[in-house]
């Protein structure tokens, strides 16, 4: 295991951001830094119905054609693909990494990166790929899928310029999966010198103030400097006018918490929130 930051790149607008947050991320944490890209070989265009009246030597012909057609296709894809690793590189070596590397996988995007994921300490990728105008409500399949079968830290890059993180929030419901989170935070370098936020949505209670004590306690004895808040209302709303008035950079998630939490991740319109805050969103595994 190399405990490296991998970083999924494709042709988006979203992949410069990819690059920085990536390069950030590996300088933060020490770690080397891999560029992967994904071409996806299934076919884009069906086969057209050459039967009927059209004769064998005529079929035979136009499959030739299609086969030459799709091999000039695929061979275009590798090109771009590698012209896209390299610029990255060298965006990352321009911003102070030694040494990235680069790979190009044939397959499919989710199932490239779980095959890589015992070499991967984060994961980062755009918010939305190539597609992302097929998407609507949700963060998109693909991006889904990742989120459900990967079994490390997954760094979600908006599209727009890179800020290095200096306040973070860390949506908190005292569930196992989050105080795990809370835990990778306060061991990780990554946030060194930024504040850290936990706020919990939900009712001012006895144990919810212990729970949230808790965690800054154990951000606090890590050397971490953080703030917390407990705060009534809907989930997306409440979280969405904290970070307006403590100028959030970045939002801190469990990829399975509490269910409300976990919604606007997985499964729902609330997603919107995420893809349009025009922030960064780490899901801790």
């Amino acid at each position: 295991m190399t405990d490296q930051v991998l970083a999924a790149i494709d042709s988006s607008p979203f992949s410069e951001g990819v690059c920085d947050y990536a390069a950030w991320a590996a300088e933060a944490l020490n770690a080397p830094l891999d560029f992967v890209h994904v071409i996806d070989n299934h076919p884009q265009t069906s086969e057209p119905d050459l039967t009927g009246n059209l004769g064998l030597g005529t079929r035979e012909h136009l499959l030739e054609r299609l086969s030459d057609i799709e091999e000039k296709r695929a061979k275009v894809a590798r090109e771009q693909g590698r012209l896209m690793l390299e610029a990255a590189r060298e965006r990352a070596i321009n911003a102070g990494v030694t040494a990235p590397t680069t790979r190009q996988r044939n397959g499919t995007l989710v199932d490239t990166l779980v095959e890589l994921e015992d070499d991967v300490r984060l994961l980062v990728v755009g918010k939305r790929g190539e597609t992302a105008h097929q998407a609507s409500g949700h963060l998109g399949s693909n991006l889904e899928r990742v989120v459900r079968e990967m079994h490390r830290p997954i760094l979600l890059v908006p599209r727009g310029e890179f800020n290095a993180p200096e306040n973070v929030m860390m949506a908190f419901d005292g569930s196992k999966t989050a105080r795990k989170g809370v835990e990778m935070l306060a061991k990780s370098p990554l946030f060194n010198g930024a504040a850290c936020h936990v706020v919990i949505v939900g009712a001012d209670t006895a144990e919810n103030r212990s729970q949230l004590e808790w965690a800054l306690i154990t951000l606090r004895d890590a050397g971490h400097e953080a703030e917390g808040a407990i705060r009534a209302g809907e989930v997306e709303a409440t979280l969405r006018v904290y970070k307006q008035e403590n100028a959030i950079d970045m939002l801190i998630m469990g990829a399975y918490g509490h269910s409300r939490i976990r919604h606007l991740l997985v499964g729902s319109t609330t997603t919107a929130m995420l893809r349009n805050a025009h922030l960064p969103v780490l899901i801790l595994r």
